[in-house]
């Protein structure tokens, strides 16, 4: 069964057609987020605190869809230049438990939407409990 995320508190408020998740099962699949605020509009600001944003909207997506930060096993980064990866590696260190970050992947692309200088998305999976459990 498939479940789609199109609204949330705190969501931005796209102009595009997309979801902002996709649930499938026990699977969570997220859209890139950018430094949007609610209302859709960008927030420009430096990649770090554009990256804060980003993660901001990624976050509320997953509860949205009904899942936690815990639950990300895969978080996909584009950027505008790479040379920000620095200051993004903080931003990443501070959301993620140190032994339970996800996996990842970074990127420099030529453009974002909006004039954006980073973009993240990723992937979640809830954890089944096992039938058998003593």
């Amino acid at each position: 069964m498939r479940h789609f995320v199109t609204s949330g508190e705190g969501l931005p408020q796209w102009s595009s057609p997309i979801s902002h998740a996709v649930v499938v099962d026990d699977m969570c699949y997220l859209s890139g987020q950018l430094s949007i605020d609610s209302d859709g509009h960008y927030v420009a600001g430096t990649p770090a605190q554009e990256a804060q944003l980003a993660f901001d909207n990624l976050f509320r997506a997953l509860d949205a869809a009904g899942f936690e930060p815990a639950n990300l096993v895969f978080v996909d980064i584009a950027f505008t230049d790479l040379g920000a990866l620095p200051e993004v590696n903080e931003v990443f260190a501070g959301r993620f438990e140190a032994g339970r970050r996800p996996a990842r992947t970074i990127y420099q692309v030529a453009a974002l939407p909006f004039g954006g200088q980073v973009k993240v998305m990723g992937v979640a999976i809830r954890e089944r409990r096992s039938s058998n459990a003593a």
